[in-house]
């Protein structure tokens, strides 16, 4: 299995992951802080940027509260490299049988991109249970992700729907009993991050946590 069942249950428990595009190594650690002000404790730190790496750091080592991922993993090199700069997960678009096979060897937990039966399939024959669905609502939101998931139903996995999801919508996948969490951008938008407005990130995170809890208590 390549996510313990005790990180993909907390992930399941916090129900959102904040997904992050860092510029400027010094706003990794007012970023984080900011986003666990706000209640969310799972950041998806993607490796876009030359200082991503470098920022990754920064979280883990000076922000410990905040479980932190790396994104965009997309070569065997990168996993090494981001579990030495200690990573709790990895997180990639697509499915690449060398990056999970990396991932299996040094431990670091990995949830693959799908986006198809095919997809699902080759994630599954490497022993991954959870799944990235991306880019979520372009490939045809949670109508689509119920299509390609239900022949699988039986092997148990579960996913983490990103791309295009935003408050508007978070809740619609997390009605589905196949979605662990949902995850996305629109918690650090770009704008906040250039103006280095934390509150605004503070208050983005409190809402998507009130949007969790509402609907995890009409599910009740």
């Amino acid at each position: 299995m390549l996510f313990p069942e005790s990180l993909a249950q907390k992930i399941g428990a916090a129900g959102v992951i904040a997904v992050a595009v860092v510029e400027k190594l010094a706003d990794a650690r007012p970023m984080a802080e900011a986003l666990l002000e706000g209640g969310v404790g799972i950041l998806e730190l993607t490796l876009r940027t030359p200082v991503a790496l470098e920022a990754l750091e920064v979280i883990v080592g000076q922000v410990p509260a905040m479980l932190t991922g790396a994104g965009t993993v997309l070569s065997p090199a990168q996993v090494a490299e981001v579990r030495a700069r200690g990573a709790a997960f990895g997180v990639a678009p697509g499915t690449n049988r060398r990056v999970l096979e990396a991932a299996g060897e040094c431990g670091l937990p990995f949830a693959p991109g799908v986006m198809t039966p095919s997809d699902i399939e080759a994630a599954l024959e490497c022993g991954a249970l959870l799944l990235k669905y991306f880019p979520a609502e372009s490939a045809g939101g949670v109508a689509h992700l119920r299509a390609i998931a239900t022949p699988y139903a039986a092997l148990g996995p579960k996913f983490i729907p990103l791309g295009g999801i935003g408050p508007e919508t978070m809740g619609v996948y997390l009605r589905e009993p196949i979605v662990s969490a949902v995850g996305g951008s629109w918690l650090t938008p770009r704008s906040a991050l250039a103006a280095r407005d934390w509150k605004r990130i503070t208050r983005l995170a409190a809402d998507a946590c009130q949007s969790v809890a509402k609907v995890r208590a009409a599910a009740v």
